[in-house]
């Protein structure tokens, strides 16, 4: 029989996994290969230019172009603070001076004898990359960043929002079918990655920035909510950069979706751990989805799992990704070979799963995810 290809989201409680911490322009690694390092740490860094700001220096002098040179103070690649003069004209008998002085602090880009422009840019921006995650560093790439590797539990969610973050994890609920209410976020969930189950609601996140909670996991997210949260609609751009003082990691979808068992029974076992999140999503031109990650101790007995593409085969435990069923976990139990006419007219494979509340359903296989372990 030939093999079958879906779509699938990681949840192991060992995994080998690499990551590239990587800086968006050159600039200067802190660390060397074998050093051990962890979440917090700085691993390499740059300055971002400054932005540019013309300054029509000839215009503001009064005086031609050509004429500039005579009357400037200052020379291209210069550093500037704040009302330093630029230029200054000699006036009458030493009287009626007009003395132009700079509107920023940073430096000059240059100075232009043809048009009297000058480029003025803004002080530049210190940029650190650090690790994420607790691990060592496998490979350096010199003037860039680097490899970090480690053995962790790994989670990959299904949505989420902001950017990376760590914290210890804090179970709110005893089963993956419970919501947590607002009132149950207090000082003890500062600095904290809560896990809230199958939905957060806008209260609760509105409380846990008031407290200070580091991230939230939860199975679903109501995405009026989301709009509100954010003052807009996601569409299908990339998330993970939103300011909201927090991450949220959705294992499930949107709605109220009961967590499923396997990630809740893993975020259950290290409940207390440290774990780093992000809520980086992405679903056209290269997949991203939102991690959970935390880190165990290394072992000898570790092996690094080769990426491949999920298998279909029965027993495969898989997710609905299509209403009417969308969010429900099953497990595949026929894989039919024949093309089979569906309710658009077309002619497609299928699957047969058995879904967790016990109904069968006879399901596009395009219209599935595979929970890889």
């Amino acid at each position: 029989m030939a093999q079958a290809y879906s779509p699938g989201l990681k949840c192991t409680e060992n995994i080998i996994l690499k990551k590239d911490r990587i800086l968006p322009i050159k600039g200067k690694v802190k660390v060397k290969k074998g050093d051990k390092v962890v979440a917090s740490d700085v691993v390499a860094e740059t300055l971002l230019p400054g932005k540019v700001i013309p300054f029509n220096l000839a215009n503001k002098l009064g005086i031609a172009p050509n004429l500039l040179e005579k009357y400037l103070k200052v020379k291209a690649g210069d550093t500037l603070e704040k009302g330093q003069t630029l230029a200054q004209t000699n006036g009458f008998f030493g009287l009626f001076k007009t003395e132009i002085k700079s509107p920023i602090d940073g430096e000059i880009e240059n100075i232009s004898k043809i048009t009297g422009q000058m480029l003025l840019r803004e002080p530049r921006i210190p940029i650190q990359v650090k690790a994420f995650i607790d691990g060592i560093v496998v490979e350096v790439i010199e003037e860039e960043g680097v490899i970090i590797e480690n053995q962790s539990a790994y989670i990959q969610g299904i949505f989420g929002i902001g950017g990376e973050t760590t914290g210890e994890i804090k179970m709110l609920i005893s089963s993956p079918e419970e919501e947590i209410k607002p009132n149950q976020i207090d000082e003890s969930c500062k600095d904290k990655i809560v896990v809230c189950g199958s939905l957060v609601s806008f209260d609760v996140i509105k409380k846990c920035q008031k407290v200070g909670v580091a991230g939230i996991i939860t199975g679903g997210i109501d995405d009026h909510d989301l709009k509100k949260l954010l003052g807009y609609n996601i569409g299908v751009a990339i998330t993970g950069h939103e300011e909201i003082g927090l991450s949220i990691v959705v294992t499930e979808g949107f709605g109220k979706i009961n967590m499923s068992h396997k990630g809740f029974e893993l975020l259950k076992k290290f409940n207390g751990h440290k774990a780093s999140i992000h809520g980086i999503t992405q679903i056209r031109a290269g997949v991203m989805r939102p991690e959970i990650i935390i880190p165990i101790k290394m072992t000898d007995e570790a092996v690094e799992k080769k990426a491949e593409m999920a298998t279909l085969e029965i027993g495969t435990t898989i997710r609905v990704i299509r209403q009417p069923n969308f969010g429900l976990i099953g497990k595949v139990t026929a894989l039919p070979e024949k093309l089979t006419k569906v309710e658009s007219e077309t002619m497609v494979r299928i699957l047969e799963a058995k879904l967790e509340n016990g109904e069968t359903i006879t399901i596009p296989r395009a219209n599935v995810e595979v929970i890889e372990s």
